[in-house]
């Protein structure tokens, strides 16, 4: 059984979400980069799990949810101004039980509606007073003030994106106009700071970063640039990479993450990416959900496990001001470049130099829109020297007394980088204490269980043990044809229940009763 760990964001116990109406927002880029995927199997999941779900179809100008469960267009009007009790009448059922959507104008005559100030707020109340226990809303494309305020309203906003330039150079776009939105809201009726604020932005003549932001107000008034870091500070929101097609596309979420939050001041935590898989296609073409049609595709694999960690969230509570960063004013510590703690070993310091060489690498997609040619020249210097003042333990003492002269070396208990993956363990952890005792049969679902719990991939398990990631999936999977002859099939169990430190005796013996009893072919002349 895998050792609990403790995380400083997780709370102690995961309690109930019922009746509290959670909001889990889905946007943040350009039209045709998976929102819709991602949101309506987001509710497919929470549905299937016995949750009373809403999916709203909240893009106004594109409404389409309907056709991913085959249902024809409801709605010519918008409903979402009706109250509660003729709201309500206008949900219409899926063919996924708990699962209801609210349409958004299909084919309307007259312009969408736009909300008076206040009136997305009180229209989100509206639908989390219905005892809904989830409402998953598809927000659609853009950064307009509808789309900015409902992910800003939103106990868990997504952001979708693929690994291409037209939509990461669009994501960047909605984090800048989210945070000047905050911003706003945030100064309230405080039309001096607001007249500051409006004028700042004019005269930088483009949507700012937050930290090309606070640079420019701290010179017009201290205390409204510290309100605008603040503001960044507290901004919170998942990432989500669709369409990943190589090793580098998996590991985008996390250099997308490392790179906003180093140059934005924003928290981007990667919640997982999703494998580009025809399987997508094919759902989208019969109208049926990819987690009703095909949930054991690569696909539906990944979004599962995407819902998985979003359910966690929902059940976690995480610090709204992230981490603490220091004034963008103040260069980052060498420490902070390459994103470690000063407790960090010579090991530790290769690896991250690594991989911020693969984030900021010429033509890298991450910092294509992010960063102009000679912003990537400086911070591929300070990585340089970063590296190599760190790796040196002379300079690397001299640094640190010249940094750090009256604070001793700090014992470091970072928060965890994805605090979608750190939910998502924990939440497996504790189901699997109740699971898991002496007399549990080990199928190849419990496995895979056992394995995400400790956050380990299939490729981590084949560099450790040497057996094949086929054999592995297929193991999981219980696709027994796909597996070599018995002897060796004993041997690959046998090392995957060490690796998972689990006893492999029994491991062993129930997996390999369950494979002798569910595909005699394979075991046949076992003695």
């Amino acid at each position: 059984m895998p050792d609990e760990r403790s995380t400083e964001v997780l709370e102690a116990d995961l309690p109930s979400t019922r009746g509290q109406g959670r909001v889990i927002a889905v946007g943040g880029g350009r039209g045709g980069v998976g929102k819709s995927l991602v949101a309506v199997n987001v509710a497919v999941y929470l549905a299937q799990l016995g949750k009373s779900v809403l999916l709203v179809d909240a893009d106004l100008t594109g409404s389409n949810l309907h056709t991913h469960f085959g249902l024809h267009a409801t709605s010519s009007e918008a409903p979402f101004d009706e109250p509660p009790a003729v709201l309500k009448d206008t949900f219409v059922p899926t063919n996924v039980p708990g699962l209801e959507l609210l349409a958004a104008p299909h084919d309307s005559i007259r312009s969408p509606m736009a909300y008076r100030p206040g009136g997305k707020s009180r229209w989100l109340q509206r639908l989390k007073g219905l005892g809904i226990e989830f409402i998953v809303v598809d927000v659609g494309p853009g950064h307009g003030v509808f789309s900015l305020d409902v992910m800003l309203a939103a106990d868990i906003p997504i952001a979708v994106t693929l690994p291409e330039p037209p939509a990461i150079e669009t994501t960047y776009r909605f984090l800048r106009a989210v945070y000047r939105r905050r911003l706003r809201r945030s100064l309230g009726r405080d039309r001096f700071r607001l007249g500051l604020l409006d004028r700042a932005v004019l005269d930088m003549g483009m949507l700012p970063s937050p930290m090309d932001l606070v640079r420019v107000l701290v010179k017009v008034e201290r205390a409204l640039a510290e309100i605008a870091w603040q503001e960044a500070q507290r901004m919170r929101f998942q990432l989500v990479v669709n369409e990943a097609r190589v090793r580098t596309d998996m590991e985008f979420g996390s250099w997308m993450s490392t790179a906003v939050n180093r140059h934005y001041g924003i928290r981007l935590d990667e919640l997982g990416h999703i494998e580009h898989d025809d399987a997508v296609w094919l759902a989208v073409r019969r109208g049926k959900p990819l987690l009703v049609e095909s949930p054991t595709s690569k696909a539906g694999r990944n979004l599962e496990r995407i819902a998985r960690r979003v359910l966690a969230l929902t059940a976690t509570r995480l610090d709204p001001r992230g981490p603490s960063s220091p004034f963008p004013t103040t260069e980052p510590t060498l420490y902070a470049v390459l994103g470690l703690a000063r407790t960090s070993t010579d090991e530790e310091v290769r690896r991250a130099h690594k991989r911020q060489r693969e984030i900021y690498a010429p033509g890298s997609l991450v910092t294509a829109s992010l960063l102009n040619e000679a912003e990537h020249k400086a911070a591929l210097l300070r990585l340089g020297e970063a590296f190599e003042t760190l790796l040196d333990p002379v300079r690397r003492r001299a640094y640190d007394l010249s940094m750090f002269p009256d604070e001793p070396t700090p014992v470091m208990v970072a928060e965890p980088t994805r605090p979608g993956l750190a939910a998502e363990q924990l939440m497996l952890q504790r189901e699997l204490q109740r699971e898991i005792g002496p007399d549990t049969e080990f199928t190849g679902a419990l496995l895979r269980k056992v394995r995400e719990s400790l956050g380990v991939e299939l490729a981590d398990v084949t560099l450790r043990t040497k057996i094949a990631r086929l054999h592995l999936q297929a193991m999981e999977d219980e696709t027994y044809e796909l597996l070599p002859p018995m002897v060796y099939v004993r041997g690959f169990v046998a090392e995957l229940a060490k690796y998972l430190k689990l006893d492999a005796l029994q491991v062993q013996k129930t997996y390999m009763r369950r494979m002798r009893e569910n595909h005699p072919v394979q075991t046949k002349g076992e003695g």
